[in-house]
């Protein structure tokens, strides 16, 4: 077994070489922090592949480096197959040179080699495989083109005896020596076209333009998911289910008893069939959220919250994990190990969960639907953004108080705008998705039992009378926590905690509890108190899994604190919506939500221009106000982007 290595720096195109040499389905990313870890596959019986982590340099001590050079030193590894981009060769060899000290034959897979030619970029292979006595094999791994040479290279290459220069001098000593290289191995013509790329960056980047653009790139993510897609996607299911599922079991079970009737079709049905036509909206949702993913844009969205995440005590890059967050909290607390410093991973630990995972949309299109209708794709904007700015809120209080250390520097390469390809995006959108309708027919079918038989016994057995059940008793004991907020109801506060379970469960509960919610919830909730409801629910405790990751990652103590103070933190922020919104909607008032929004970020808007204004007079006389600055004025952010 011929055990390999694979390695590169960040958006090279590895974990697209990896499934097409293992076939394997890891999700292929165009933003940094897509491999987190490192991952095995194999090349036919007798090449064993291991995905590490992208990295650009083996000295700078990263925990995805740390990952890599353990490997390397410690693991069993024949081969080195080291991706680089074939239009950016003079930074990518730099890590090329490095892995050179391990001794190891390598395989140098050049890639992206129609970006290099889009560019004028000339390659001598054979030149440049003799200068550094390496085995180069030029690809198009997208196209798979010179794929099939692959194997056989590294088969040629584990039977190799190969000597490097393991000694190549200084960081700069190394730059010009492979400059040095380059210059005999490749030629370049400069093009007068400006790229794409290029183009695109200096609207979507534009100081500004770029967060208007980003707060409409939601809004019309949200239209797309509820207005356009998602919303007429659910309103078919749901008839589907109710016509052809809950109708004739209800004709059916007619002369059954009324337990069974109550658990058939106010526990499953009501439940799971109450539960399940959200999928396309998730569906919907993740497939926007792949295309930004894919186009390259969500590496944009780092690179633009720099300048707010530094003032914060944060790099940019913590900005990915919580972007992940839009998906899951487990895997956006895991990816923090991508980060440099141990405060950036303990402070983006406790602030990605605040992100509004997929599991919250449920809730945010169940009571969008009922109490604001015709604005459900602005309330659910409101609400992601309430989630961004209440992390790096939080993330201030932190690095004021428990954390004091310096800012890491950023480096960020922004790779190329790219039209993603209908297959990836199904595939990454399915896989993305495809956890919820797992859970639905698993963890919400048997939470839909429970709940039924909790609601519906009590200790003088069954009773059709809600109010008098189990569930009713330990409901009235937690309603008084939540009556400040406005939904004391204690069939609301039960669905607040039985979502610790999963987000979606919250909706689940609702629905075997309550009945009709079309008609009952407007009951029981206004729409200030709906939209705090809503609020609570995007910032409160995250799930068990989450919790349990927490744990895993960073011990007891994390996860205790940050199920502690999501929860405070969700209570007093509805709390404030109920006390501002009370004022704002008294009775006689002609305000409505879209103006409360409005205003609202009129009101914000204007309190940061402020602050950048009293911190940009504390700045040094030279200082140009890029996104580097820190808060004393002295750029220390570096951004890699790619010059066409």
């Amino acid at each position: 077994m011929i055990n390999v290595a694979l390695l590169g720096n960040p958006n090279v195109g590895k974990t697209t070489v990896f499934n097409l040499l293992t076939g394997s389905n890891q999700y292929v990313g165009n933003w940094p922090g897509v491999t987190i870890d490192k991952k095995e596959g194999f090349l036919g019986e007798d090449i064993k592949i291991i995905d590490l982590p992208g990295i650009y340099a083996m000295d700078t001590f990263s925990n995805e480096e740390k990952v890599s050079k353990n490997f390397l030193e410690n693991g069993d590894v024949d081969v080195i197959v080291n991706v680089v981009d074939a239009s950016n060769l003079s930074r990518n060899l730099y890590l090329t040179t490095q892995l050179m000290q391990f001794n190891k034959p390598i395989v140098l897979l050049l890639n992206m080699l129609d970006v290099a030619d889009a560019k004028g970029i000339k390659i001598d292979y054979d030149k440049l495989a003799k200068e550094l006595n390496v085995t180069v094999v030029p690809i198009i791994a997208k196209k798979k083109s010179g794929t099939d040479k692959i194997s056989q290279s590294i088969k040629s290459a584990s039977n190799s005896k190969l000597s490097y220069t393991t000694n190549w001098g200084s960081e700069v000593e190394t730059y010009q020596k492979i400059e040095s290289i380059l210059d005999k191995c490749s030629v370049s013509y400069s093009s007068k076209k400006t790229s794409i790329s290029d183009k695109l960056d200096n609207i979507i980047l534009n100081p500004i333009l770029a967060y208007p653009i980003f707060i409409a790139a939601l809004m019309l993510l949200f239209k797309f998911t509820f207005d356009w897609v998602g919303g007429p996607l659910q309103e078919g299911l749901a008839g589907l289910i109710d016509a052809h599922v809950a109708k004739p079991l209800g004709d059916m079970l007619v002369n059954s008893s009324p337990w069974f009737k109550s658990l058939i079709l106010d526990g499953i049905v009501g439940g799971v069939g109450g539960t399940l036509p959200f999928f396309p909206l998730i569906f919907t949702l993740f497939l926007g959220l792949s295309f930004l993913e894919d186009s390259g844009y969500m590496s944009r969205t780092a690179f633009l919250m720099d300048n707010i995440m530094r003032k914060v005590g944060l790099s940019g890059k913590a900005f990915i994990p919580m972007v992940m967050g839009l998906g899951c909290s487990s895997p956006a607390i895991m990816a923090t190990r991508t980060l440099e410093s141990e405060k950036d991973r303990r402070i983006t630990a406790l602030i990605a969960p605040l992100m509004t995972c997929s599991a919250r949309l449920p809730i945010y299109a169940l009571f969008a639907g009922i109490f604001f209708p015709d604005t459900a794709a602005i309330v659910t904007t409101s609400l992601y953004l309430v989630s961004i700015v209440v992390a790096i809120l939080v993330a201030l209080v932190l690095n004021k108080t428990t954390f004091k250390t310096e800012v890491e520097p950023f480096i960020l390469e922004l790779p190329e705008y790219k039209l993603p390809t209908i297959s990836a995006i199904l595939k990454n959108t399915w896989n993305k998705s495809k956890g919820f309708l797992s859970r639905v027919v698993t963890v919400m079918f048997a939470m839909s039992v429970v709940i039924w038989v909790l609601s519906s016994f009590n200790f003088n057995g069954f009773t059709e009378d809600l109010n008098n059940s189990f569930l009713a008793y330990a409901g009235k004991l937690v309603a008084p926590i939540f009556a400040p907020l406005g939904f004391g109801d204690w069939r609301a506060s039960v669905s607040i905690l039985t979502g610790l379970g999963a987000k979606e469960i919250v909706v689940n509960t609702m629905y075997v509890l309550y009945g009709n919610l079309n008609e009952v919830l407007p009951t029981v909730f206004t729409g200030v108190t709906a939209y705090g409801f809503l609020v609570f629910s995007a910032l409160y405790t995250p799930c068990i899994a989450a919790l349990a990751t927490m744990k895993k990652e960073y011990g007891n103590k994390m996860m205790f604190i940050s199920l502690g103070y999501q929860f405070a933190l969700a209570w007093v922020a509805a709390f404030i919506v109920k006390i501002i919104g009370g004022a704002i909607f008294m009775p006689g008032s002609s305000s409505s939500i879209v103006e409360l929004l409005i205003g609202g970020s009129i009101i914000l808007v204007s309190i940061i221009v402020i602050l950048r204004k009293l911190n940009s007079k504390q700045s040094s006389p030279g200082c140009s106000g890029c996104s580097g600055c820190a808060s004393q004025g002295n750029c220390s952010v570096e951004v890699k982007q790619e010059v066409q």
